[in-house]
């Protein structure tokens, strides 16, 4: 110990457990790391059945996903691929609590198909399908956790999940359509991502993506066979035409489906690894229910696998000098897999080596895994077993029903002979008939003393069965029986007295007939086999006597079981009625109060909750809470119904009313406590403060309302334990009050609705308008650096032409600006002034209609800037024309004013930035008009430079130039009437779609369609 080191000595050493632990965690790492790796390959079994044995180890998947996570499932497609294979294998075979503990990573998987799914091609769009199908099957397994991760369950177990119920069977029809249409989506993408002319299902990358579709194939089998069965219930219980939908989607899917297996089975990767079934020509015909007797389950097998290549491969892999620890053996016999181990790092100092305990491990994994198979196949092999001997069974059944009825033939055939026999038969002599009535009449007495015996013995059962009877009614049908039995022996006994009586007159008709020795003979062979008949009846008879007294012994020993159960209930009963009346009359009012008070108290907490600021962010939709009403309601009625039922006489409640009492009041307390807290968080949701409010105080006051009937209730018991009478009317009258406040309170959260559909912003206005300030300094940027570049290449008429246009835009651009900073700060001053104490968010909300307007107005007069200085670009560069810079001035202009009157509708008159927006308009409308001046004026220069000559044309081409300069003007009115027509439509029609005028002036409306131009001439006029 002096040798050692301080540190070395006080070291924590790790129990057995957390070893264990970590050499587990480190093996499940190794094994997942080589699953899911970089090389195009498909996935080795091997790996994915160390994953999945860990999972039943860990009663789990925490540890699975522990390893997923650390990979790079974001940066390498091929790693992504194959961790989606590998995790559906886990969810199919892996711990069935694998399903519930991958829940929480669904968001996770979605993100991962999302990244990939950007790639429109390759793995990429192979990984969104995969990651879509894994999502899809834990939401199913989610909605149906009785299903486990292979789908794989018994008739019974289906009958049960769906619990008879058609509405289930719908809906679950629905959800393994959906499930369905996943699979389909991924086998077409993985089969479109082949190049089908090559062997690439021979080929590595090909095997890379064909691999998943095995539990592909698994998953949809299960789902196409419960399909069908489905549909058949429901066809069975609804109209064809309602389930017309499903008959559609199923036969679209059987179509898929049925190509998908047909493509798998044709690939040779498939041939050893999977038994693909094949499905008919055509699907069941679900409007016959005879079909589904003639429907074949297709069921998907899984061969044998053959070894892997050697254990020492797997002990290689996982690294850390596992070629000292393992020497297999090259001469051994191939059945052998896993080879000698030789312990050469640890043999020297007698202590074993961790990896080979490591390797131990793996290797009981394996043979645990494959265990596991194969009680699967086992599994599937009884299965199948069952369904042949139901099959069997049912042939049986028919069988014996035939039996039945040749043996009812058979007894007919036997009576007609007899009757014949008894008409065609003839005696011995006298003597020796004597002497054979002799015998007869022996045997018979014979067969009289054993029947009597049998008669006395069930006479005894019989009193047997009547003191049990007194206990157990069960025993009815065996009694049955045996009196059956009885009558069906005594008829007997008159059959055999009736043939003995025929035999005697037989034998005094026969005197006279002594000849017919050959007759007498077969007489008496008949007779002889009449005597093995009843022989064989008899023993029969014996063995019916033994049934009945086997079950006889049972009944009795069902009676001693019953009598030891009542005497416990007895006992108990006793003991009940020991305590005294007084003391259960106060334990049950103390019952009954303290439920009371812990209502209260819920109801009171959940007031408190109301009114705590973190709870403002809580919001629920108005038909949701709309829905709370009438369950709320029904709760109220039982918990009332039950009170009057404990309190409607002096006497002690019942038990069963107690119970009932205190069931419906918890559930009445928390129904009601949910309730109000969703009232407010609905009054949350609204876009009007009042309105919320007032459902909020609604709310309130239901909930104050029910602790005053809890009061109520509870001074009633008082009122009881005291010999007093219980005010049932008091009780009515506060309950009906409840009602009417509950009613109240979801009829106002009703009316919440148009106002939660607009959702504008402070910073939505502001940015409009920041884009009006841009657009204009963009557009007054351009015109400069157009005006700079006219004067650079242009001279003369055309100089002075651009430089007028492009001042007189440059002059509007300013005046524009001035007015959008102009009604800027009126908007700023109608806000200020109309939210009160409210926030310009709720200001925009509560006047959504103006504020779309102001948005409008503020979004045409960007798009307007952006137009006009595109006119003018064409115009100065010879382009275009000078109509066309009229026409986007005019069109600036009337955005404008929509502008200002949008400003003006909330603004008061006497406001200073109101008359400073009012003069900033009519600045835009000079402008305007100077722009519109200058096009006429710039229009004429141009003209006057290209005036036409006349002085060469004779007198004929001049009349002719004149009619069509003149047609050309009736066809120039026309079209300019027509032009003028389609604008207003469309300015109507974009104002109209746009729904952001709802509520204003007809006037104002006029004048925002048609009336900007003519507006502007007086204007344009003065200029």
């Amino acid at each position: 110990m002096a040798s050692l080191s301080l540190p070395r000595v006080l070291q924590q050493r790790k129990t057995m457990l957390e070893v264990e632990r970590e050499n587990f965690e480190k093996f499940q790492g190794i094994s997942i790391s080589k699953a899911i790796n970089q090389v195009e390959n498909p996935v080795k079994e091997k790996h994915v059945r160390s994953a999945i044995i860990g999972t039943f180890q860990e009663k789990g998947g925490n540890t699975f996903w522990s390893c997923v996570l650390r990979l790079p499932l974001e940066d390498n497609r091929i790693i992504a691929w194959k961790f989606c294979h590998v995790l559906h294998k886990v969810l199919r075979e892996g711990h069935p609590q694998v399903i519930p503990h991958s829940q929480r990573y669904k968001r996770k998987i979605e993100d991962i198909g999302k990244l990939w799914g950007h790639l429109k091609e390759g793995y990429g769009k192979l990984i969104y399908h995969y990651c879509r199908l894994l999502k899809m099957k834990l939401d199913f397994h989610s909605k149906n956790p009785r299903f486990p991760g292979n789908l794989q369950v018994t008739k019974e177990e289906l009958e049960s999940i769906g619990e008879n119920d058609i509405n289930n069977y719908f809906q679950m029809s629905v959800e393994m359509f959906d499930y369905m249409d996943e699979i389909l989506a991924l086998q077409a993408a993985i089969f479109g991502s082949l190049d089908m002319s090559r062997a690439n299902s021979m080929t590595c990358s090909g095997q890379c993506r064909l691999a998943p579709l095995i539990p592909c194939i698994q998953d949809s089998s299960q789902l196409y066979d419960y399909c069908v069965k489905f549909l058949f219930k429901l066809h069975a219980s609804l109209p064809s035409d309602t389930l017309k939908g499903h008959r559609e989607r199923f036969l679209k899917q059987f179509r898929d489906l049925r190509q998908f297996y047909i493509s798998a089975s044709n690939l040779q990767y498939f041939k050893n690894l999977i038994h693909i079934p094949f499905l008919p020509e055509s699907p069941p015909n679900f409007l016959v229910q005879s079909d589904l007797g003639t429907y074949v389950t297709p069921v998907v097998i899984l061969p044998r696998q053959p070894p892997e290549s050697s254990m020492s491969t797997d002990v290689m892999d996982s690294g850390g000098g596992a070629e000292a620890l393992v020497n297999l053996d090259a001469t051994s016999d191939s059945s052998s897999t896993t080879g000698e181990l030789v312990d050469l790092g640890g043999a020297r100092n007698g202590s074993i080596s961790p990896d080979i305990i490591a390797q131990r491990d793996s290797l009981i994994e394996q043979l645990q895994a494959e265990i596991a198979r194969l009680r699967v196949e086992n599994q599937m092999i009884i299965a199948e077993y069952k369904r042949k001997v139901e099959e069997l069974k049912l042939r049986i059944v028919q069988l014996e029903d035939a039996i039945s009825a040749k043996d009812n033939e058979l007894l007919q055939e036997r009576q007609v002979k007899e009757d014949l026999l008894l008409q065609t038969e003839a005696v011995e002599k006298f003597q020796e008939t004597e002497k054979k009535a002799k015998g007869l009449e022996e045997k018979f007495q014979k067969l009289k003393d054993v029947y009597t015996k049998l008669r006395e013995e069930h006479i005894q059962l019989l009193r047997q069965k009547a003191e049990v009877d007194k206990q157990l009614t069960v025993t009815k049908a065996s009694c049955e029986e045996a009196e059956r039995l009885r009558i069906s022996a005594d008829a007997k006994l008159k059959e055999i007295e009736n043939d003995r009586l025929n035999i005697q007159q037989s034998l005094q008709q026969s005197a006279s007939q002594a000849d017919d020795l050959k007759e007498l003979v077969a007489a008496k062979e008949s007779v002889e086999k009449e005597k093995e008949a009843i022989s064989n009846k008899l023993d029969w008879v014996l063995e019916e006597k033994a049934t009945v007294e086997g079950e006889l012994v049972d009944l009795l020993a069902q009676k001693e079981a019953l009598d030891v159960r009542l005497e416990q209930e007895q006992k108990e009963l006793k003991r009940m009625q020991e305590l005294s009346e007084n003391e259960m009359i106060t334990r049950i009012r103390e019952f009954i109060e303290s439920c009371i008070t812990e209502a209260e108290s819920i109801l009171r907490r959940a007031l408190h909750e109301m009114d705590n600021p973190a709870f403002s962010a809580v919001t629920c939709t108005p038909d949701y809470f709309g829905r709370l009403e009438s369950p709320v309601t029904r709760s109220l009625e039982c918990t009332t119904d039950s009170y009057s039922a404990c309190y409607k006489d002096k006497s002690t409640p019942s038990s069963k009313s107690v119970r009932e009492f205190l069931r419906c009041t918890t559930q009445f307390s928390n129904l009601m406590a949910d309730f109000i807290i969703r009232g407010q968080a609905t009054s949350n949701s609204s876009a009007n403060i009042e309105q919320g409010e007032r459902v909020a105080g609604a709310s309130k006051t239901a909930a104050n309302q029910c602790l005053t009937l809890l009061e109520t209730m509870k001074e009633g018991c008082r009122n009881s334990s005291r010999n007093e009478d219980v005010d049932m009317d008091a009780i009515e009258k506060e309950a009906e009050a409840v009602r009417l406040r509950i009613k109240e309170a979801v009829e106002l959260a009703h009316l919440i609705g148009a106002n939660n559909s607009v959702e504008i912003h402070e910073d939505q206005v502001e940015k409009e308008l920041a884009d009006i300030d841009r657009a204009i300094d963009e557009a007054a940027a351009r015109i400069e650096e157009m005006l700079r570049k006219s004067r650079e290449a242009d001279s003369g008429i055309k100089l002075e032409v651009n430089g007028k246009i492009l001042d007189s835009c440059t002059a509007l651009m300013k005046a524009i600006h001035v007015l959008v900073q102009k009604s800027r700060l009126l908007q700023t001053e109608i806000v200020a002034q109309g939210k009160g104490t409210a926030s310009a968010k709720e200001f925009y909300k509560r006047n959504h209609q103006w504020t779309e307007g102001l948005i409008s107005a503020a979004k045409a007069v960007a798009i307007g800037a952006k137009f006009f200085v595109n006119a003018a670009d064409k115009a100065v560069q010879g382009e275009g024309k000078f109509e066309q810079v009229v026409v986007a001035s005019q069109e600036i202009a009337a955005s404008t004013a929509q502008l200002v009157i949008a400003s003006k509708v909330k603004a008061s008159r006497d406001s200073a930035n109101l008359h400073a927006l009012s003069d900033a308009s009519k600045a835009v409308a000079r402008a305007t008009g100077a722009v519109v001046a200058t096009a006429k004026d710039c229009s004429q220069l141009v003209a006057e430079q290209e005036d036409f000559d006349v002085s060469r044309l004779s007198l004929h081409q001049a009349k002719t130039l004149a009619m069509e300069s003149q047609v050309r003007v009736l066809e120039l009115e026309s079209l300019l009437q027509k032009e003028r027509e389609k604008v207003s439509t469309l300015r109507r029609h974009h104002y109209q779609l746009g729904g952001e005028l709802e509520g204003w002036d007809e006037k104002l409306l006029n004048f925002l369609m048609d009336e900007p131009s003519e507006l502007l001439e007086a204007d344009i006029h003065n200029v």
